[in-house]
């Protein structure tokens, strides 16, 4: 059992893999639109940054005790490894020591000098988060390149795997609740509205008329950047990830598919990578 943590500025994805993960060569490409046959349980929690190690540890029980799985009892044995990407330093440093303390498995964590099975042709390969180099690894295990893989959360990132299966870059823009807490602070007629698909396009009231802005404003971002992408790349497979994913894939003319547990498919495969190389209980 593989437990895959993805550590976001806004939220933390925790999910549980069961069993290990077949060889490439032994398994086939599952069809696109099928969930991941091996993840057994998944979650989507706040990221609080000053949660410490101990914290940590008592959460991940308690989540696991929900589903029947004891990690303070014979399940214990059952937990082959950790694997872990952050975008928050003090995150990072609590799950290593969380690791350490009180699980003692192999546990992985996405950073230089980590194994991931593709070429980083970025200027600074360091400068790249962990939770994209997830991303790209997921997907080109999951689809045939070239591709986009578009992750919809605290900032709507575009990353760019090329016919070689090479990362090459990408983009970064402001994400969705960004945005909008940028113009609510500003402007101080305008209130918070749900974010949900508007009735029209031209908004009939103050509230339609910002869901029609937000909403569609960034499908119109997505789309086009995606295709001033291709227009180096040429045609390419796009996938949406993220919390947001759901709510702008049905409104795309470019995303072909919804992946919602990419970032930790893209965990396993790496946790898999380095798990010869792990020591103790960590990397």
């Amino acid at each position: 059992m593989l437990l895959a943590l993805d550590v976001g500025n806004t939220h933390t994805v925790i999910g549980v893999f069961d069993p290990p993960l077949p060889a490439a060569g032994a398994r086939e490409r599952r069809p696109p639109g099928v969930e991941l046959p091996d993840l057994r349980h998944h979650w989507r929690i706040a990221t609080v940054a000053d949660r410490t190690a101990d914290e940590h540890a008592l959460l991940l029980v308690d989540l696991l005790g929900l589903v029947g799985i004891d990690l303070r009892g014979e399940d214990a044995k059952r937990l082959s490894g950790i694997a872990v990407s952050s975008s928050v330093p003090s995150a990072t440093s609590a799950l290593r020591e969380m690791a350490q303390r009180w699980f003692p498995v192999p546990t992985v964590v996405v950073e230089p000098g980590v194994r991931t099975g593709m070429p980083i042709l970025y200027d600074n390969p360091k400068e790249v988060g962990a939770d994209r180099i997830a991303n790209a690894v997921g997907a080109l295990d999951l689809y045939d390149p070239p591709l986009i893989v578009v992750d919809l959360g605290t900032a709507t990132t575009f990353d760019v795997i090329s016919a070689a299966g090479e990362y090459l870059g990408g983009a970064i823009t402001p994400g969705i609740e960004i945005s909008t807490d940028a113009l609510f602070a500003e402007a101080a007629a305008l209130r918070r509205v749900e974010l949900v698909e508007p009735r029209h396009v031209v908004g009939k009231s103050t509230v339609e008329s910002i869901q029609s802005g937000v909403i569609y404003g960034q499908v119109a971002l997505v789309d086009g950047l995606c295709r001033r992408i291709m227009d180096d790349l040429g045609e390419a497979t796009v996938i949406a990830t993220g919390g947001l994913a759901e709510l702008i894939r049905p409104l795309s003319e470019m995303v072909a598919h919804h992946e919602p547990w990419l970032t930790l498919h893209g965990l396993r495969i790496v946790f898999e990578r380095n798990a010869d190389r792990a020591t103790g209980s960590h990397l």
